[in-house]
């Protein structure tokens, strides 16, 4: 046979270049749920923090109807365990809001209340998940997809005067731009690198959701299911550990 008609092996795809973060000084994430952000984000935001990057967390539920107790019971636990979370990976601000777990709605208020944290906290660069249906673990959870596409809407609505003109007039809640978005569950474009310690801050975020996770029987240990997640998004990028974004530019 020809060499030339001979089958062609698909070229390897090139490592993830390193995510620029020249003009990053603050960054915002955004997830539906208590531990949300634990499940790898955690490791990018605890690297950003060593290197001087102020980040905050908008919870938009506080995870109430995920335990087997009562809902009046289980969001102040959860929210008191974020809390945890958030100290390990040296989280300062930390947003809870009061959108029901479960059944969150795309929607003006959602848009609404997203826009007033981008513009009270002002951040460069805001983290949340990409509002697909599937995702690489499967189909994404209703609150996810309505807290992402909420999310990519609600970057724009910050920096317009004439959306929600409340938030100026009535909050005095100037608008801000947004330079970029970091999705996660989307096909990356880039990644951070994580060291040791970083991970290992990460797994003790994820650990710090001890209640939550006692309740889940099946689910890995923090150490086990962080590691390996860092170390397969590390694959990709030629790294030991990383964390993995599609990046969007709203702004050079």
């Amino acid at each position: 046979m020809d060499t030339q008609d001979a089958p062609q092996s698909p070229a390897a795809e090139p490592p993830l270049p390193p995510l620029d973060e020249t003009g990053i000084g603050r960054v915002l994430v955004v997830v539906a749920h208590p531990d949300d952000a634990e499940y790898g984000t955690s490791a990018a935001v605890a690297s950003w923090v060593s290197r001087g990057i102020e980040v905050g967390y908008l919870l938009l539920t506080a995870g109430e109807a995920g335990m087997q107790r009562p809902p009046e019971e289980a969001g102040p636990l959860r929210a008191r365990e974020q809390r945890a979370a958030c100290e390990a990976v040296g989280v300062e601000r930390l947003t809870v809001l009061d959108f029901p777990d479960g059944v969150l709605e795309y929607g003006l208020e959602l848009r609404r209340a997203i826009a007033r944290e981008i513009r009270a906290f002002r951040p460069d660069a805001v983290v949340f998940g990409s509002g697909q249906l599937e995702v690489a673990w499967g189909f994404d959870h209703a609150d996810h997809r309505a807290a992402g596409l909420a999310a990519i809407d609600a970057a724009r609505d910050a920096d317009n005067r004439w959306v929600f003109p409340e938030l100026l007039h009535e909050e005095d809640l100037a608008p801000w731009s947004v330079q970029r978005l970091l999705l996660t569950g989307a096909r990356p474009t880039h990644a951070v690198p994580v060291d040791e310690d970083a991970a290992r801050r990460a797994i003790a975020s994820l650990s710090a959701h001890e209640a939550y996770l006692a309740d889940l029987p099946w689910h890995p240990s923090p150490e086990d299911l962080v590691t390996g997640l860092l170390a397969d998004q590390g694959r990709r990028a030629g790294l030991p550990r990383a964390v993995a974004f599609a990046e969007h530019r709203l702004r050079e």
